[in-house]
């Protein structure tokens, strides 16, 4: 039996008894228990591989694998309940688009299918997404502004925004910020992109991990590995993300 085989065999075992002690007692037949007279030693026996019907398991292996397989599954829960959009019934283009972008800005990964992911087995795909929008904020001034996806995520809630609550709009913080009624405009880098406001093509983000740049002109390409996607939205006067995935060899 190879190594492949010999964990799977484990994990077939694992997740079929709670603790070490029901595996060996499986192993255990009324025979055993008849001329040994003794439960304990017959476990002994089993565990040292003597007796048994089955594969023999060693103790250390079994509750290593035991460990592994419940911290995959708590970390498999935390996921889906970090991610805010789950289980709600969106009915806005928008907000659908935020929530099947949200896992892989959240995670700084790319969901890839098979076909792709064979491809890509030396290869680390991020993806980072860019939200602009333009709409009237709370005192009826026209605003707009581009927001770095993953950094808002990981420093704000966006369970009022995916339940309705609140609408999701450009901040001072955000990697640019327009007021143009009182023609306030801020710009500011994040953990992820790197504001280049003064050149000649216009407003550039640089992506830090790849330093490749994002260019946000209607009338320009969004640069390598960049798409648009003007979004159609009841919510917004405009909205448009920006989706650059970063390809690094491993």
């Amino acid at each position: 039996m190879d190594q492949e085989e010999g964990l799977s065999a484990v994990d077939n075992i694992v997740t079929q008894f709670n603790t070490y002690e029901d595996f060996l007692d499986s192993q255990i037949t009324t025979v055993d228990l008849y001329y040994l007279e003794d439960e304990g030693l017959a476990r002994q026996l089993v565990e040292l591989g003597y007796r048994g019907t089955g594969e023999v398991v060693k103790r250390e292996d079994f509750e290593a694998r035991k460990a592994a397989i419940e911290i995959a599954r708590l970390a498999e829960r935390t996921q889906k309940k970090t991610l805010t959009s789950a289980g709600k019934d969106l009915q806005d283009d928008f907000l659908k688009a935020l929530a099947v972008r949200e896992e892989d800005n959240r995670n700084g990964k790319v969901s890839l299918n098979q076909q792709e992911a064979d491809a890509a087995r030396t290869l680390k795909k991020q993806l980072a997404s860019v939200i602009f929008i333009r709409d009237k904020n709370s005192h009826g001034q026209e605003i707009s502004g581009y927001i770095d996806y993953a950094h808002r995520l990981k420093t704000e809630d966006f369970e009022v925004y995916f339940n309705g609550k609140k609408r999701l709009l450009p901040r001072s913080t955000d990697l640019s910020f327009y007021n143009w009624d009182s023609q306030v405009a801020v710009w500011n880098s994040t953990p992820n992109y790197q504001v280049i406001a003064d050149h000649l093509e216009g407003l550039l983000f640089k992506y830090k991990r790849d330093r490749k740049i994002l260019n946000v002109d209607p009338k320009a390409q969004p640069g390598d590995n960049s798409t648009r996607i003007p979004i159609q939205t009841d919510l917004y006067i405009q909205a448009i993300i920006f989706d650059h995935i970063s390809r690094r060899k491993t």
